[in-house]
């Protein structure tokens, strides 16, 4: 077999997903079409905006498909056309069965965890979220259940214990596009043989889309638990909660950047204590401190920037 004749379909949205496609073009395979979301309105003005694969592919000169609906049966058509040998999926859309099973070598995708763990919408918050200090890529055969299909190649990376999930995000960006690249060479060799998922039963952590409810701060959980879900949130969505000052109605906060304060102080969970320019929070069991926020109406920043701005009168909480 010629390994760089064959022809891949490459099927992605976001930066994630840039870094596999330029490892597999710089790697010499044959990219015949890439396949995203079509363009979308964002920003204020709402204006029309291609995806950061779009914009890649545009770049490369490589042919581009946009469809609404993965099943419309002129999009199944232009598919086939490309007689690809596989199709490459990596932070895309559930498909249907007539697209993954379409070439000769099925479809492979990109997973940002050591499956079976975390499977899902948001494996990198999760794992960071849930205080792991391991995570990693896997490759991986799409079948019928997300996530689930039998293994191809995996690796892992440590997570450090103020990692915000853009830190582990980007680390595996890297990682997982040379992974991708040493599994369509395995596949197009015969080298690579995949293998069942090992169920572990129903105690598999989870990654379930994030939503305005699970990325919510309660103070009244322990220290770690707070920093732990603002690492898993920063940079996007963001762990948020509310701003409370006396005679002011309550301002959304995100809570970007944190770490556990060695501070002995016995107030009520959310309550917020002001030392110099550092500011504290109180949590169940101890106290965190805020090093980077964003209020409603400002932009990002450090908290002693915003408070040295910010006119304070009153008791300050989260909420």
């Amino acid at each position: 077999m010629e390994i760089k004749n064959e022809r891949i379909v490459f099927m992605g949205t976001p930066e994630f997903a840039v870094a596999t496609l330029d490892a597999l073009v710089s790697a010499g395979f044959q990219i015949c079409a890439v396949v995203t979301a079509p363009d979308r309105p964002a920003g204020r003005g709402r204006q029309l905006r291609a995806s950061a694969v779009k914009q890649r592919a545009v770049e490369l000169g490589i042919d581009l498909l946009q469809p609404e609906k993965l099943k419309d049966p002129l999009f199944v058509e232009q598919l086939k056309g490309y007689n690809a040998s596989i199709h490459v999926v990596v932070a895309f859309r559930m498909l249907p069965e007539v697209i993954w099973k379409m070439p000769p070598l099925g479809t492979v995708n990109l997973h940002a965890s050591l499956l079976p763990k975390y499977r899902g919408a948001a494996p990198i918050n999760w794992a960071v979220t849930n205080g792991e200090v391991r995570t990693g890529a896997t490759t991986f055969r799409i079948q019928q259940e997300i996530d689930t299909g039998d293994i191809l190649l995996q690796e892992g990376i440590d997570i450090g214990k103020d990692d915000t999930a853009g830190d582990v995000h980007d680390r595996l960006m890297v990682m997982g596009a040379d992974l991708m690249v040493g599994t369509i060479h395995g596949l197009f060799d015969g080298s690579l043989h995949s293998v069942p998922q090992q169920m572990n039963g129903s105690d598999l952590p989870a990654a379930p889309k994030l939503n305005n409810e699970n990325t919510r701060l309660h103070f009244d959980r322990s220290a770690q638990h707070v920093h732990d879900l603002v690492r898993g949130m920063s940079p996007f969505p963001g762990a948020w909660c509310e701003w409370v000052t006396d005679g002011n109605r309550p301002l959304h906060c995100k809570l970007l950047r944190t770490r556990i304060a060695e501070v002995d102080q016995k107030k009520a969970p959310g309550t917020v204590l002001l030392i110099g320019s550092r500011m504290l929070v109180a949590c169940a069991d101890g106290v965190i401190e805020v090093l980077e926020l964003q209020l409603e109406g400002r932009k990002r920043m450090e908290a002693a920037e915003l408070f040295r701005g910010l006119r304070v009168e009153g008791t300050i909480s989260l909420q």
